[in-house]
C-alpha cells in the first residue's frame, strides 16, 4: 500500500512560508505524484472480462408458432404490451404502480446503494487526506532513569494524505466489479418493475374475470328462479309433480351457492390491486367497483426471435453483469500475489511553546517509500484465488441457466396461450349448443312431451359451461400477460445506452 502523508493547519500561514524555501520539497513531491499516477494499473494481472457467447434457436418452434395464427415471429415492439388490451383504467393502474409500488422503491433504493459503493472503492484512486491537531501537557518523572520532573507543554498540527499504488491493477478492478456490480442493480430494478407490471396486469384480469363469472351466474340463476316458478305454478295444477319443484330448488340452490366466492374472489382482487400500487386494500373499491368486462385480445401477437430475449430480457442482463463483476474479483485476489508499493511523508509543526506553533523553525517533515510483499503465507492468496475462479464458473453457469429458463418461459407461454384460446373458441361454441338444448327441453317439457330430468340436466350443463368459458377467458388474458412477461416486455433496452446509465443511478429510474 502506498502512503504519503503530509500535515498542516491554518493553510495561508503555510502557504506564506512556504514561498520562502521549501520548492524543492514540493517540486519533488508533485514529480512523484506523476510517477504514482503513471504507474497506475501499470500491470494489471488477472484474467480480462468477455462477454460469454450463448446459442440460443434462430426462431421459436414452427409447430408452437402454427398452433395459433395469432402468434406472429415478427420483431416484438411490447414497450407498452398493456396498452394492447385497450383498457383505460389497467393503463392507469400500472402507469401509477411505477411510482407508488413498495417492491419498485425498494429496487430503486438498491440502486443507489450500488452506485454509492462505486464512490467507496474509487476514491482509494485519490489520496486520502486527513489534519490532526493536538495539545498535550505534560511531566517527566523524577524517579525515572533519567529523572527530570519538568513540566512542559507540545502543541503539534499536521496534514496528512494516503495514496495507494495501484501498480498491479487492485484497485481498478475493484472499481470494475463495482460498475458491473451496479448495472446488475439496475437490470434487478427493471425486473422487478416488470414483474410488478405483470402482478397489475393479472389482479385486473382477476377482477373482471371474477365480475364476468358474478355477471352470468347471476343472469343464470334468475332464469333458473323462473323455472323454479313454471314448476311450482305447473305443480299447483296438477301438471308436474313434487320431485320437480324439489329438483328444481335444488339446482337454484346449488348454483347460488356459487355467488360467495366469486364476491370473496372481487375483493381480494381489489385489495390486491391496492396493495400493488401502495394504498391501503380497500383504497380502490370505488375506481373498480363497477363491472367491465375482461380485457380484449388483439387480433395479431408479434413474439421476435429467441435472440432478442438476450438483449432485452433484465434477469439475462443482471446475470451477465453479475458474470463481469465476478471475474474482476479473480484479478482483485491475483494482486495479492504481487509486491504493494508505499510513499509516506508528513508536514507539521511540533512546539514546546504556543508563541512557536506555527514558526518556521518548528516544521517538522519526512517522506519516503517502501515495499510490502507476503511471499509466504501457507497458500492461502491462491486458494483465494481459486475461490473467486469457482464463483466465477458459478456465474457463468447461472447466466447460461438463466438463458435457458428464459427461453422454456417463453415457449411455456406460447402453449399455453394458444392451447387457451382454442379452448375459448370450443367453450363459446359450448355454450351456443347449451343454449339451444335448454331451450328445446323446456319447451318439450311445457308441452309434455319431456320428463323435467332433461331440462334439469340442461340447465346444469348451461351454467357449468357460461361460468367454464368466462373463467378460461380470463384465464387466455393472463396466458397473454405472463406471455408479455416471458418475452421480457415492460420496457425498452434501446432507449437506456449502457455509457448514460454509469453517470448517474437516476437515469435508470426513468426505464
Amino acid at each position: 500500500m502506498v502512503k504519503i502523508i503530509i500535515d498542516s493547519e491554518r493553510w495561508e500561514f503555510l502557504r506564506h512560508q512556504l514561498l520562502r524555501k521549501p520548492l524543492r520539497l514540493f517540486s519533488a513531491f508533485i514529480l512523484l505524484s506523476f510517477l504514482v499516477t503513471g504507474l497506475q494499473g501499470c500491470f494489471k494481472v488477472g484474467p480480462n472480462y468477455k462477454k460469454p457467447e450463448t446459442s440460443v434457436p434462430t426462431t421459436w418452434q414452427k409447430d408452437i408458432l402454427e398452433m395459433d395464427p395469432a402468434l406472429s415471429p415478427e420483431p416484438a415492439k411490447i414497450k407498452k404490451w398493456w396498452e394492447v388490451f385497450n383498457d383505460p383504467i389497467l393503463n392507469q393502474l400500472i402507469t401509477e404502480s411505477q411510482t407508488t409500488n413498495y417492491d419498485i422503491r425498494i429496487a430503486v433504493a438498491r440502486v443507489e446503494e450500488a452506485w454509492a459503493q462505486i464512490g467507496v472503492v474509487s476514491g482509494q484512486r485519490m489520496p486520502q487526506i486527513d489534519v490532526k491537531g493536538s495539545f498535550d501537557r505534560q511531566r517527566s518523572s523524577e524517579n525515572d532513569i533519567f529523572p527530570g520532573g519538568d513540566l512542559y507543554n507540545q502543541y503539534m498540527s499536521q496534514i496528512g494524505a494516503t495514496w495507494e499504488i495501484d501498480l498491479f491493477g487492485r484497485i481498478k478492478r475493484q472499481v470494475a466489479s463495482a460498475k458491473a456490480a451496479f448495472e446488475a442493480t439496475q437490470e434487478m430494478k427493471t425486473d422487478v418493475m416488470l414483474t410488478v407490471y405483470a402482478q397489475v396486469a393479472q389482479a385486473y384480469i382477476s377482477l373482471r374475470t371474477a365480475q364476468s363469472r358474478l355477471a352470468t351466474s347471476l343472469y343464470n340463476i334468475k332464469s333458473q328462479r323462473e323455472i323454479v316458478d313454471l314448476t311450482q305454478t305447473r305443480f299447483k295444477y296438477g301438471l308436474a309433480s313434487d320431485l320437480d319443484v324439489a329438483q328444481s330448488e335444488q339446482v337454484l340452490a346449488i348454483s347460488e351457492s356459487t355467488l360467495p366466492p366469486i364476491r370473496t374472489q372481487i375483493e381480494n382482487s381489489i385489495h390486491t390491486l391496492s396493495v400493488l400500487l401502495g394504498k391501503s386494500p380497500s383504497a380502490l373499491k370505488e375506481l373498480l367497483r363497477e363491472p367491465k368486462p375482461v380485457p380484449m385480445l388483439p387480433d395479431k401477437i408479434t413474439v421476435g426471435i429467441p435472440m432478442d430475449l438476450i438483449r432485452r430480457r433484465p434477469d439475462i442482463r443482471a446475470a451477465e453483469r453479475l458474470l463481469a463483476a465476478q471475474t474482476e474479483r479473480i484479478g482483485i485476489a491475483t494482486s495479492h500475489l504481487y509486491p504493494r508499493l508505499s510513499i509516506a511523508g508528513f508536514f507539521g509543526f511540533l512546539s514546546t511553546d504556543a508563541t512557536d506553533a506555527f514558526h518556521w523553525s518548528s516544521r517538522t517533515f519526512s517522506i519516503g517509500g517502501g515495499l510490502n510483499w507476503n511471499i509466504f503465507n501457507g497458500g492461502s492468496v491462491r486458494s483465494l484465488i481459486k475461490v473467486e475462479d469457482a464463483r466465477t464458473k458459478q456465474a457463468l453457469l447461472t447466466y447460461e441457466k438463466t438463458v435457458l429458463n428464459a427461453l422454456r418461459e417463453v415457449e411455456d407461454a406460447l402453449v399455453k396461450f394458444a392451447d387457451g384460446e382454442r379452448r375459448v373458441l370450443d367453450l363459446r361454441h359450448s355454450v351456443d349448443v347449451a343454449k339451444r338444448t335448454l331451450d328445446l327441453s323446456l319447451t318439450l317439457y311445457k308441452e309434455g312431451l319431456k320428463d323435467f330430468q332433461s331440462t334439469l340436466d340442461a340447465e346444469r350443463v348451461l351454467f357449468d359451461a357460461e361460468n367454464s368459458l368466462a373463467e378460461a377467458e380470463g384465464i387466455t388474458a393472463m396466458n397473454l400477460v405472463k406471455l408479455y412477461r416471458a418475452l421480457g416486455g415492460g420496457w425498452d433496452p434501446d432507449t437506456v445506452e449502457r455509457s448514460e446509465t454509469q453517470t448517474s443511478p437516476q437515469k435508470v429510474q426513468k426505464k
